[in-house]
């Protein structure tokens, strides 16, 4: 079963409260993973940031929206009951309980005209949402990020060889590889104007290096390309490689590199663009965004 949207999990999560006990967010996760039948692989299953379990939010944000329709309440630190009007909705047996469906009560429309400008298009619009604020947010953020890798991809294509040579090196660098970037590579030959090879000291004390091939090309690489890369690790008797291009990989390349004792790493001109971002080489901040929430241990009294 796929994982349900915080709209699908209003109904069940209510139902959990119909005892009329008090309940950790917690427990309440547990119940109704059992409910929906997810498996570990689901249950473990992270937002795009990967900070935060997609099944957690979505529980904790139908319980949000439980709570400001006045049907929940909080009771003590991260547990809740459920009130009288909660009970009554419940009683009513609905088949089901969504926006649309708590826009009945008054404390939630003041909730929806708080963080809307807009309630009439949420009238129409809300109830076909099923992501989360936090789902929408890192979806607009790796739209953005997809933009920008074709856009830095473009930009790596249309550069001299020299130039992809220095974004290696400073990759890598700011990898963590090589220590400072003036002794951080060595060039130690060339395959022609498409392309550089080089070293680079794996740690800061230079206690091993890998071997670097670094090819600006437009087709993809394909497997003959990599054997005359491992064959030259061979020459240095190098058991590590990293072989980037601004194109992409063949399956047959793929499959050589798994199958062969060296530990050599491919990356290609997507993956090379997402390491640019995540580690700022090539791109500059243009706004961040902070995201918040309640530090339930400050308000525990002694």
């Amino acid at each position: 079963m796929t994982i349900p949207d915080f709209q699908s999990i209003m109904l069940p999560l209510l139902n959990l409260f119909a005892d009329e006990q008090e309940h950790s967010l917690r427990e309440i996760i547990d119940s109704l993973s059992e409910t929906f039948a997810l498996s570990e692989e689901e249950r473990a299953q992270l937002l795009p940031s990967g900070k935060q379990s997609m099944f957690n939010n979505r529980v904790s944000w139908a319980k949000t929206h439980l709570t400001k329709a006045g049907l929940l309440k909080t009771t003590k630190r991260g547990y809740f009951q459920i009130t009288q009007q909660g009970l009554k909705v419940w009683k009513e047996h609905p088949p089901k309980i969504n926006n649309k469906f708590l826009q009945q009560f008054p404390k939630f429309i003041e909730f929806k005209q708080n963080n809307n400008s807009d309630l009439n298009s949420l009238d129409v619009d809300d109830d076909n949402k099923f992501t989360t604020p936090e789902e929408e947010l890192e979806s607009a953020f790796q739209k953005l990020n997809q933009t920008l890798a074709s856009d830095l991809i473009e930009q790596i294509k249309s550069g001299s060889p020299r130039f992809f040579e220095m974004l290696v090196v400073d990759l890598l660098v700011k990898m963590g590889y090589g220590g400072t970037r003036k002794d951080a590579g060595q060039v130690i030959g060339r395959s022609g104007d498409e392309g550089v090879d080089g070293l680079i000291n794996e740690d800061r004390l230079g206690l091993d290096v890998i071997y670097i091939q670094a090819k600006r090309w437009q087709n993809p690489v394909g497997r003959p390309e990599i054997q005359k890369f491992t064959g030259a690790l061979e020459g240095f008797r190098a058991k590590k490689g990293i072989f980037i291009t601004s194109s992409s990989f063949t399956n047959d390349a793929q499959e050589y590199v798994e199958r062969i004792d060296k530990k050599v790493i491919l990356i290609d001109g997507d993956k090379l663009a997402q390491l640019m971002i995540e580690y700022n080489v090539g791109v500059s901040p243009v706004v961040s965004y902070e995201i918040k929430k309640v530090d339930l241990d400050y308000f525990m009294e002694e």
